[in-house]
């Protein structure tokens, strides 16, 4: 079915804002793409700036659970985690489906159309499998199209509670005994969809606390295997690169590197504390870094290098992580913001830069490198945002992506296409009350 959209503003490759541009959809990919024309006789009429649907390159979906609840309180991260386990030891498949849903619906809001999902709550109470060992995973599957969001599922690989530590726990759901059943469970979870064009199932070394360097080659192994994403925590913490050097004499990143985890459809999630050898060998394989600012800030993380790494040759991507806010135009300043702090100097990096990573780098990164552009025959992913908004008003044609990564937020999402359905239309998901849902849901899971 062909739809032919009008768009008022679009930012067309190789980053550059263009009028009056006829986008005709067939089906879930582009067909045609016609600038500076008029509105075409029946066609949808997109205001403000239209952009490629934007990719989350790394989500903990339950995580959503956690808004509000963890601000009480000092802390750090390790004592955020003990909050996050409570509420991965209650939820069921039924609960988790719900919660998943309604996430993945205010991400579509906020203009997201891919979802990397760092999913490793596979098992039941106590580590017992589900009657299907990937139950939960196809759950957080079923929740993603229900949203209108294709989805990278990353299976995740954790085996120990931290280097040379049981599971204990909640931390028992995560598990599968070693990284060989682990795979036998992967493989299973991909062969369900091969056929599949908007589900890419990848893998996921949760991080060196988790997964030892001796198991680490049989995820590498499943990656290549499934031409697949795969990611990694990594360097989140100071703690989590003492720890590592003092076991291994080695930072994560040379483990990882050791071990043949980089390379370039590898994703290290973070790299905040890094070293210069660390920004070399990522930058040197072209492995991607997603950068998950408000996370980062809301765990006292501290910021990464996230200008330098590009320099080094590493493609930036971005994540809203634990969804503290689901909004990735807010991660994108926050890339250039948090560095102006850390520096104490202005414009690291341009808007069509930050633009590039929340689309085309952050879906080349889930496996689907043709989307995040629009461009003839690639996915027809179109998200318009208002210009005429108290935070964006004023803005022209020379001035539109600045006001979109540096003063927009996700509410300022008027209408998002996802592979050629439109799941948002005047701020409207197709689902209906978002708020009502996510309300039920949080409810259900915290009970």
């Amino acid at each position: 079915m062909h739809v032919t959209y009008w768009c008022e503003m679009v930012w067309l490759p190789p980053g550059e804002v263009v009028e009056s541009v006829a986008v005709i959809t067939d089906g879930p990919r582009i067909a045609e793409i016609h600038p500076g024309v008029p509105a075409p006789p029946g066609s949808v009429r997109l205001a403000g700036l239209t952009l490629p649907g934007l990719a989350n390159a790394h989500s903990h979906a339950f995580h959503r659970a956690l808004r509000a609840h963890t601000q009480t309180d000092r802390g750090s991260f390790w004592t955020w985690r003990e909050q996050m386990y409570d509420v991965a030891g209650r939820l069921d498949p039924d609960t988790y489906f719900a919660l998943a849903r309604a996430t993945y619906t205010e991400m579509a809001l906020a203009g997201v159309t891919c979802v990397a999902e760092f999913h490793y709550l596979h098992h039941g109470p106590g580590g017992v499998p589900y009657d299907d060992p990937n139950a939960m995973g196809h759950v957080l599957v079923r929740a993603a199209r229900e949203a209108g969001l294709r989805i990278a599922l990353l299976d995740t690989c954790y085996l120990t509670g931290g280097i040379g530590d049981a599971l204990v726990g909640t931390q028992l759901r995560f598990g599968d005994g070693d990284a060989e059943r682990w795979a036998v469970r992967a493989d299973e979870l991909a062969a369900a969809y091969a056929d599949a064009d908007d589900v890419e199932i990848g893998a996921a070394i949760h991080s060196v606390r988790a997964v030892p360097p001796e198991q680490m080659p049989v995820v590498v192994e499943f990656a290549h295997r499934q031409a697949a994403p795969l990611h990694m925590h990594v360097s989140e913490q100071p703690a989590e690169n003492e720890a590592c050097v003092e076991a291994y004499s080695a930072t994560p990143v040379q483990v990882l590197h050791d071990h043949g985890a980089l390379g370039p459809r590898s994703t290290a999630v973070h790299a905040t504390h890094l070293s210069d050898v660390d920004v070399a060998l990522l930058g040197g394989s072209t492995t991607h870094v997603c950068m998950c600012p408000t996370t980062e800030r809301d765990l006292a993380d501290g910021i990464g290098p996230a200008r330098r790494l590009l320099e080094a040759g590493t493609p930036i991507t971005l994540g809203s992580d634990s969804q503290a806010v689901i909004d990735l135009f807010e991660e994108a300043r926050a890339v250039e913001l948090d560095e102006r702090l850390a520096t104490g100097e202005r414009g690291h990096w341009h808007a069509s830069e930050l633009l590039g990573a929340a689309t085309a780098a952050g879906h080349a990164s889930l496996g689907f490198p043709d989307a995040g552009s629009l461009i003839p025959g690639g996915w027809a992913d179109l998200v318009s945002v208002r210009l005429d908004s108290v935070r964006t008003a004023g803005a022209t044609r020379a001035t539109a992506a600045e006001a979109v990564v540096f003063a927009a937020t996700a509410a300022d999402v008027h209408s998002v296409v996802a592979g050629g359905r439109r799941v948002v239309e005047d701020g409207r998901h197709v689902l209906g009350d978002v708020g009502a849902m996510l309300r039920e849901a949080i409810a259900a899971a915290r009970n």
